[in-house]
């Protein structure tokens, strides 16, 4: 892990957006107050959102790719990844650009950005480790993790990456591999026990404890996010599967050592 720091000029850039959602959006405020030039393509018609914006918005992909980017920012989830690039016809790309995705998982996009881009496009992965609720008063020591997958053009990589160091993010330079291991340790597995929280129906009480609130908090999260989002963290992240396998694995411990501790309570009391 590393922070990012560069002495390499910065830019200005020309941004096409790939997915405009609320994540999407989210980016596009703060890249638009920095002074970059921003365009959006999706499959949901945000063309009066964007106008408000003064975001041009494309229905037409293929205007969008002929478009004049510097970046490609992809902000799809991380279900339809796949089906969005590989519908794309890439080939109508006129320039050599930086593709950037920003989804939770990493190993996932990084192997189908190489499988499907021309080789002489640049790749960037990246996860903003934050989201329009807890980004909404600022970015400032929130981290953002990325790996220069394939980067030839630093100062383009660099001025993208300046965006989020601009605003104080904690810049941690991590691979993808290593992303998802840490992730699927951290982020699935709070998603997991806040969706299971959410099945047992869980609700604040008039007699909460601290740690019971923080438990409130976590259900409350984890459901604000949306089941495909849980289902991508867990379907293109290699290493969550086992991290379920040991979620109830101990659990079971758990709850064995307790009936064992209850049948030992029982014997002596009929002692």
């Amino acid at each position: 892990m590393s922070s990012s720091s560069s002495s390499l000029p910065l830019q200005t850039l020309k941004i096409g957006i790939v997915g405009f959602g609320t994540f999407g959006q989210f980016l596009a405020k703060t890249m638009i107050k920095q002074g970059h030039t921003t365009r959006a393509t999706s499959r949901t018609d945000y063309s009066q959102l964007c106008h408000q914006l003064d975001v041009p918005f494309f229905r037409d992909v293929v205007p969008f790719l002929e478009a004049d980017n510097d970046v490609i920012l992809i902000c799809t989830s991380i279900l339809s990844l796949s089906e969005v690039l590989n519908s794309m016809p890439l080939r109508r790309l006129k320039r050599q650009t930086l593709f950037v995705d920003v989804l939770s998982v990493k190993e996932h996009p990084r192997n189908v950005l190489l499988q499907v881009l021309p080789e002489n496009m640049d790749v960037l992965c990246t996860h903003p480790m934050f989201g329009p609720e807890s980004g909404k008063n600022g970015w400032k020591d929130l981290p953002l993790v990325y790996e220069k997958v394939r980067v030839r053009n630093e100062t383009r990589c660099s001025s993208f990456l300046h965006i989020f160091e601009s605003e104080g993010c904690r810049m941690v330079e991590m691979s993808c591999e290593e992303h998802d291991k840490v992730a699927a340790r951290s982020q699935f597995l709070s998603h997991s026990i806040g969706r299971i929280l959410a099945e047992m129906g869980i609700e604040s009480t008039s007699m909460n404890t601290k740690s019971f609130e923080t438990l409130v908090k976590l259900k409350e999260s984890a459901t604000n996010d949306s089941f495909d989002l849980f289902s991508g963290l867990f379907i293109h992240n290699r290493f969550a599967q086992q991290e379920l396998m040991n979620l109830e694995q101990s659990f079971e411990k758990v709850k064995q050592r307790l009936l064992k501790k209850m049948s030992e309570q029982q014997s002596l009391s009929s002692v």
